[in-house]
């Protein structure tokens, strides 16, 4: 049976402008590069960034990062500040940044975990809401 989530693999256009994006913008840590790739970390999160045409989604889906609410309005101005393109104005519980990274990929910064959603859905429950 599957035990949880390994790795995240994204295609990138330039390895070096993602590698630099996700460590001095996002704060991920670099552990290896090579010509076509390179191996990233945040927390126990592993991302792969691999040389290809990237053809990011159209759709909603995106990855989502955390941070504490304290480090929210300093992570959204510097990423302001480095001119990073935004997707989508929150509408759901938590305060929540959408951006793009260089290649297109949908980002989301967000304050809150899955308990704090769930709690916000027993006092706003969507439309046809089914508790598992």
């Amino acid at each position: 049976m599957l035990k949880g989530l390994n790795h995240i693999t994204l295609a990138v256009a330039d390895v070096q402008r993602s590698v630099d994006f996700y460590t001095l913008l996002l704060g991920f840590k670099g552990h290896a590069r090579w010509q076509r790739g390179a191996y990233l970390s945040l927390g126990e999160l592993w991302l792969c960034l691999s040389l290809d045409k990237p053809e990011p989604a159209q759709d909603y889906t995106h990855l989502a990062f955390s941070l504490d609410r304290v480090d929210f309005e300093p992570f959204c101005q510097r990423l302001q500040q480095a001119g990073t393109s935004l997707w989508k104005d929150n509408s759901s519980e938590g305060e929540s940044l959408y951006f793009l990274d260089p290649d297109g990929h949908k980002l989301e910064a967000h304050v809150g975990d899955l308990a704090s959603r769930l709690h916000s859905l027993r006092q706003h429950p969507y439309d046809g809401l089914h508790w598992l």
